[in-house]
C-alpha cells in the first residue's frame, strides 16, 4: 500500500521539485518593463458596417475588418453564434455552419451575375438530373 505513494525507487523522480532546478523557472518571471516605452490606444475606427464581437468583451477592438459584413442567411447564423460564449461549442459550430452557408450564397451570386457560371451550373444540374434518372430507372 505504501509502495503506491512512494516513488523514490524511480530514478530522477521529483528532480524538478526544487524551483532552482527547474529549467522553466527563469521564464516564469515577469520580464521587467522597458524604460521610455509608451503605448497610446489607437483611435476608434468609425462604424460603417455591422461588426460582430464576443460577448466576453465589453466592446469592439479599435481597428477591425469591414470587407465582408454579415449578410443573408450566413449573417443571421453568425449573429446567433455571437450570442453565445466562446467557450460554448455551439458558438464555433454555428460559425462553421455560417461559413458553409456563405460559400453556397457566393455560388448562387456567381450564377446570378455571370453567364458562364450560369451555363456551368445548368450543365452540372443537368448531369446530376441525368444520373439521378438513370439510377432510378435501374432500380425499377
Amino acid at each position: 500500500m505504501n509502495q503506491a505513494t512512494d516513488h523514490s525507487h524511480i530514478p530522477d523522480w521529483g528532480v524538478d521539485l526544487d524551483p532552482a532546478r527547474r529549467p522553466a523557472v527563469p521564464m516564469e518571471r515577469t520580464p521587467p518593463r522597458l524604460e521610455g516605452v509608451h503605448w497610446d490606444r489607437p483611435a476608434q475606427q468609425p462604424h460603417t458596417v455591422e461588426v460582430l464581437h464576443s460577448i466576453e468583451r465589453p466592446g469592439i477592438t479599435p481597428v477591425f475588418g469591414t470587407s465582408v459584413p454579415p449578410s443573408g442567411l450566413s449573417g443571421w447564423i453568425r449573429r446567433r453564434a455571437f450570442r453565445r460564449s466562446e467557450s460554448d461549442l455551439r458558438h464555433w459550430m454555428l460559425l462553421l455552419l455560417a461559413d458553409r452557408v456563405n460559400v453556397a450564397e457566393g455560388l448562387v451570386e456567381d450564377v446570378q451575375r455571370s453567364p458562364r457560371a450560369r451555363a456551368a451550373a445548368f450543365g452540372v444540374a443537368g448531369a446530376a438530373l441525368a444520373v439521378w434518372m438513370l439510377r432510378r430507372r435501374r432500380r425499377a
